[in-house]
């Protein structure tokens, strides 16, 4: 990247920041909700999957660069950077349709709350999960496949921090390069346009049902368990048009590069903080489990002292037995 050097221990300090609470707040919800059996729920196991797939896309492209950016030696293989775009695709089209499955478990509980446990059972869940997976893993191998098929000539000189995409197509030559790079625009949009309408599908009927209930109170009580889902849709497709569809300047090469991986960073790192400050089940199970680890620390503490007590008590009233165990130990003891 041709990105002002000066600037790139500054940046470095804050992505490795919002990297590691990255890491921290998602593990922390998922060790949550596997302790809390109160969350052993279809929604919050689809949280659960959801923090699994922040977790891998932002492993996946986001030590490199941090690496990339302090070091002197910029480069990556040919195999690695394949690699690297296949992953970022996978779990980032897998955290789509996450999100969108989401939707249509707010949906299902709001709209058809007779029909959940039949309809969110433990095999409709599964099915879910797996398709939400496999539709990533095939749209990151389409992708990766399409544009490293590509013939790439003259410069090698990625202008990113990482193999993004459209900076890679930019570097390829023949006559299906022009082809290909609205081909791959096509299907990405297809993609998350698609999930995105379904998303905004469901809230429809969702604020459908949420309008026709007479007491105020139902109504914040019912909107309330998918704000943080809502949240969460509005920041990852708000944040991607900002970067994407906003018009290219004629300087712009570093202001989108600075944008498209701030995006790549700082939007997992919002998520667990959406989903712990908004859902409150969720916050207060956090709390709870806070609480448990403060009460069993004191109590492991209290206990030890007692321990110590005793033991001092017993010397202090049996000091000839203490002797006499010391020097067992003495002749016991042998080097």
């Amino acid at each position: 990247s041709t990105f002002p050097q000066h600037l790139l221990p500054i940046f470095f300090f804050l992505y490795l920041l919002m990297y590691l609470f990255t890491l921290l707040g998602n593990l922390l919800i998922m060790a949550t909700i596997w302790s809390e059996r109160s969350l052993h729920t279809p929604m919050y196991l689809f949280l659960c999957a959801l923090s699994i797939s922040e977790i891998l896309f932002t492993v996946a492209v986001t030590p490199r660069m941090l690496v990339d950016m302090l070091s002197t030696h910029h480069s990556i293989t040919f195999v690695a950077c394949a690699s690297q775009m296949f992953f970022s695709f996978t779990f980032g089209f897998t955290h789509s349709f996450l999100l969108m499955i989401m939707g249509y478990d707010c949906y299902v509980g709001n709209c058809h709350p007779l029909c959940y446990n039949v309809l969110m059972g433990t095999q409709g869940c599964a099915s879910l999960m797996f398709w939400s997976w496999a539709g990533g893993s095939v749209m990151g191998m389409m992708v990766t496949l399409i544009v490293f098929h590509l013939t790439f000539c003259g410069s090698n000189m990625i202008h990113h921090f990482a193999c993004y995409v459209l900076p890679l197509l930019k570097l390829s030559c023949g006559r299906e390069t022009s082809s290909v790079t609205l081909g791959v625009i096509l299907v990405c949009v297809t993609a998350l346009m698609g999930c995105l309408f379904l998303i905004f599908l469901s809230y429809v009927f969702i604020v459908a049902t949420i309008l026709r209930i007479p007491s105020a109170e139902g109504r914040h009580k019912t909107f309330s368990t998918c704000v943080s889902h809502l949240t969460v849709v509005v920041v990852h497709y708000g944040f991607a048009s900002i970067i994407y569809l906003k018009p290219k300047g004629p300087h712009s090469m570093d202001s989108n590069t600075l944008m498209a991986t701030t995006y790549t960073v700082f939007t997992p790192f919002l998520s667990p903080i959406i989903f712990s400050l908004r859902n409150r089940e969720l916050k207060n199970a956090i709390k709870k489990m806070r609480l448990q680890k403060t009460l069993s620390c004191e109590l492991l503490t209290n206990s030890l002292e007692v321990r110590n007590y005793d033991r001092r008590a017993e010397i202090m009233i049996c000091p000839h037995k203490a002797v006499v165990r010391a020097q067992v130990c003495e002749n016991t003891y042998t080097p």
